[in-house]
């Protein structure tokens, strides 16, 4: 069970929208220092709050917990002792790690993504509609007025329905922080007419262009929940990579970096947070301490070996 610390680091991440791993142990094998049902936290830099094995066990639980937080999928990880070729299955990862003094390992690695969030001004049925159809959608959606707009940089969307009330302030931010998708729900006269002000204050033509505008796919919603289900429909294909229309796409996240400890030839994730030296202008990453140890009593051995 996790303990009262770390449920607490769990809410105050959530309330920071900040990614993290949720890493438990549903079995250990003896000899081994930790215990089934201890439980450790990942962040995204590789900090590891919490226990779930010594120094050898943590660069595997650092780099595939890292790697659980690219994709996105939960993953069971299986740590072995020994050198041996690593078996492969769906769902899990085994290790074969020279490190370890014996036993085994494994941990479940859940990671924990908020919820892509969606700013929706104004205070209409539409509006309402977005924010109870959205939040079925695990969109976080959050209503503010116009002149409260202040968009984050992993924000989603921007849902304008207010009518005419706060328009211009809210999608000018929206489009200069160059959210993936920006729409104001207005007919099409007037949504022109709101563009012309837009470019008349200032707003570059490339970020103009990402303005959809009536917004959301065209399947002749007349109800505010048929319009908050084409506005929807829209930005699902938006977050999943499908759009149709001009619109400012978030670059992908980079890959993972890893590297191979060159002293008893472990993968582990070339991250801050991993032991490293910086050696004739390379950073050599190791698995823990020991190794780092070793490799600087005599670099060229290791260097050569690997």
């Amino acid at each position: 069970m996790i303990a009262a610390s770390l449920s607490r680091r769990v809410d105050q991440l959530r309330a920071a929208r900040a990614p993290f791993v949720v890493a438990t142990v549903v079995r250990a094998q003896r000899p081994t220092s930790v215990r089934t049902g201890d439980a450790a936290l990942v962040l995204g830099d590789g900090t590891i709050e919490g226990f779930v094995g010594g120094a050898c066990a943590e660069q595997s639980v650092r780099l595939h917990a890292l790697r659980a937080l690219e994709t996105g999928d939960a993953l069971l990880l299986r740590i072995l002792p020994g050198d041996d070729a690593a078996p492969a299955a769906e769902g899990a990862v085994t290790v074969q790690n020279p490190c370890l003094s014996g036993g085994s390992l494994e941990i479940f690695l859940e990671p924990m993504l908020a919820s892509p969030r969606v700013l929706v001004v104004g205070d209409t049925p539409i509006a309402g509609a977005v924010a109870r159809l959205g939040a079925e959608l695990d969109l976080d959606v959050l209503t503010v007025a116009g002149a409260d707009v202040e968009p984050a940089g992993d924000d989603l969307a921007l849902v304008v329905a207010a009518h005419g009330r706060d328009e211009l302030r809210a999608l000018r931010r929206g489009l200069e922080a160059g959210l993936p998708y920006v729409g104001l729900v207005a007919s099409r006269v007037r949504g022109s007419a709101v563009a012309a002000e837009l470019q008349a204050e200032g707003v570059a033509p490339d970020r103009l262009a990402a303005l959809e505008t009536p917004a959301g796919l065209d399947i002749g919603a007349r109800t505010p929940e048929e319009i908050a289900l084409s506005i929807l429909a829209r930005i699902v294909a938006v977050r999943r990579g499908q759009q149709t229309v001009s619109v400012h796409v978030v670059a992908p996240a980079q890959e993972l970096a890893t590297a191979i400890d060159p002293v008893c030839g472990m993968a582990v994730a070339a991250a801050e947070q991993t032991p490293h030296v910086d050696h004739e202008g390379r950073r050599v990453y190791f698995c823990c301490d020991g190794c780092r140890t070793a490799f600087e009593h005599d670099p060229p051995r290791f260097l050569t070996a690997h």
